[in-house]
């Protein structure tokens, strides 16, 4: 398993309501399951810049 990370009290509650809705083990298996959709859609970029392109397009960034 990789490093910890925090989330907002607020947000970590959503995370546990939606994972529960969706039949998830655990928030932390949905955490990992969105974490891991997002960057299968950035894996074949070329580039750095490529990279924050993409990231741009999808809302992620300014």
């Amino acid at each position: 398993m990789g490093p910890a990370f925090r989330l907002k009290k607020e947000l970590w509650a959503r995370v546990r309501k939606v994972s529960e809705a969706a039949g998830y083990s655990s928030p932390e298996e949905f955490v990992a399951h969105v974490v891991e959709k997002e960057i299968a859609k950035l894996d074949d970029a070329q580039s750095d810049e490529d990279i924050v392109n993409r990231l741009k397009g999808l809302g992620y960034i300014d």
